[in-house]
C-alpha cells in the first residue's frame, strides 16, 4: 500500500512515504538557504512529498537561530537551488511556512518582542548565540496585529511558490504561533480569538482562507499536534480539539492534513487519528513512530492515506527504496540532528554505499 499512487491535491504521489518536516538548523546567516540543504533534500526525492523544515514567514521570529526564511527575494533565490535540485531527481516538495510567536526570543532577534495569543511564557530555557536563556513573556497580539501575521504567511505562501515550491503546509502544530491560538493551555484570551474551539481556531482557518486564495487549496496542506506538549502545550480536550478541526477543515479542500498522534513527552494520551479520520473526508497523513509495517496496515485498513517518516527518513536518504527491498535502516544519531555541518546531515550511507 504505501507504494501506491496517491492524489495529494495539484499533485500524484508515486508513493505514501512523505519526509516529514524536521528541523536541522543548517541555514547560513540572514537565515539562507543554502547548497548543502540542497543536497540534503536532493538526497531524500524518492518520497511522495518532501515537506521542508519550518521557514520563518517573518523576520525576528527566529527560535533556532539557524532556521531559513522565506520573507525575503534573497531567500527566494535561494531556495530555487533546493526546489531546482528535487524536481531534478523527479522529486516534489512542499514548504512548511511558520511563526514561532511565543517559542522565539529577543536574543536570537535583535531584540524583537515575541508576540503570541498569550504573555505567558514558554517553561525552561531556550539556546540563544550566548548560551541558554529562560523563555520570556510575550506581548499579546491585539485583533489588530493579526491581519498583519496573516499577510506574512500569505507572502510567504507566495514567495515559496515563486522559488519553485509544489506548494506549502501550514504549521500549526507543535507549540508555535497558530498552535498558541489553538489550545487553550496557551490561549487565555477574552475577546473574539479565545474562549471556544470556534474562536480558538479563528486565527487558524483566517491564515487558511487567505493562503488558499492566494495560491489555491490544492497547493495547501495543514500541519496539527493536538497531543504534543512540546513548548509547554496542552489542551483540556484534544480529541474534541481535533474532531471540531478535522470536520471544519473539509470546507478548504486541502490537499492534506497532516496529524502527529501522540506525545513527544507523554503527557497527553488520546486517539485522535480515529477521530481525525472519521471526520476529515480529505488525504489524511500521519506521524510520529510510524515503522513501514505500521504505515502499511494503517492505510490498507483505511485508517490514513499516508505516512510521514521523521527520523527514519533523516538516517535514510532512500528510505523508500530501504522499505521495498526489507533493507536494514541506518540507526539517526541525535547528536548531530542540529549541529552545522554535513555530518549527521548529507553523509548518511544508501544501499548501495
Amino acid at each position: 500500500m504505501l507504494f501506491h499512487p496517491l492524489q495529494v491535491g495539484a499533485l500524484t504521489l508515486p508513493n505514501r512515504i512523505l519526509l516529514a518536516p524536521l528541523t536541522r538548523a543548517r541555514a547560513d546567516a540572514g537565515h539562507m538557504p543554502n547548497a548543502m540543504m540542497a543536497e540534503y533534500y536532493a538526497q531524500r526525492a524518492s518520497g511522495g512529498l518532501l515537506i521542508t523544515e519550518c521557514t520563518m514567514v517573518a523576520p525576528n521570529t527566529s527560535a533556532f537561530i539557524a532556521e531559513p526564511g522565506i520573507y525575503s527575494d534573497e531567500q527566494v533565490a535561494a531556495w530555487k537551488q533546493v526546489t531546482s535540485a528535487v524536481h531534478a531527481k523527479g522529486g516534489r516538495i512542499f514548504m512548511q511556512i511558520w511563526h514561532a510567536g511565543r517559542a522565539a526570543h529577543p536574543a536570537i532577534n535583535d531584540g524583537a518582542r515575541t508576540v503570541s495569543s498569550t504573555a505567558t511564557p514558554v517553561e525552561g530555557d531556550i539556546h540563544t548565540p550566548t548560551g541558554k536563556v529562560p523563555h520570556v513573556p510575550a506581548h499579546v497580539l491585539t485583533e489588530t496585529e493579526i491581519p498583519a501575521i496573516v499577510a506574512a504567511f500569505v507572502q510567504g505562501a507566495k514567495n515559496a511558490i515563486a522559488a519553485g515550491f509544489d506548494g506549502v503546509e501550514v504549521h500549526g502544530a507543535n507549540g508555535y504561533l497558530i498552535d498558541q491560538f489553538l489550545r487553550d493551555g496557551a490561549n487565555d484570551r477574552t475577546d473574539g480569538y479565545g474562549g471556544s474551539m470556534e474562536n480558538r481556531a479563528r486565527f487558524l482557518f483566517e491564515v487558511l482562507t487567505a493562503v488558499t486564495a492566494a495560491i489555491g487549496s490544492d497547493r495547501v496542506g495543514l500541519r496539527l499536534s493536538p497531543l504534543n506538549s512540546f513548548n509547554s502545550m496542552k489542551d483540556s480536550d484534544p480529541v474534541a480539539l481535533i474532531g471540531f478541526l478535522a470536520e471544519k477543515l473539509n470546507a478548504y479542500k486541502l490537499a492534506y492534513l497532516h496529524v502527529m498522534r501522540a506525545d513527544f513527552l507523554q503527557a497527553q494520551h488520546g486517539d485522535v487519528m480515529t477521530v481525525a479520520r472519521a471526520k476529515y473526508q480529505g488525504v489524511l497523513v500521519g506521524n510520529m513512530g510510524y515503522t513501514a509495517e505500521e504505515a502499511t496496515q494503517a492505510i490498507a485498513d483505511g485508517k490514513l492515506d499516508a505516512v510521514a517518516f521523521g527520523t527514519s527518513f533523516l538516517a535514510n536518504p532512500d528510505l523508500p527504496a530501504r522499505i521495498k527491498a526489507g533493507a536494514p535502516l541506518n540507526a539517526p544519531d541525535a547528536n548531530t540532528f542540529y549541529t552545522p555541518g554535513p555530518v549527521g546531515y548529507t553523509d548518511y550511507p544508501t544501499m548501495a554505499a
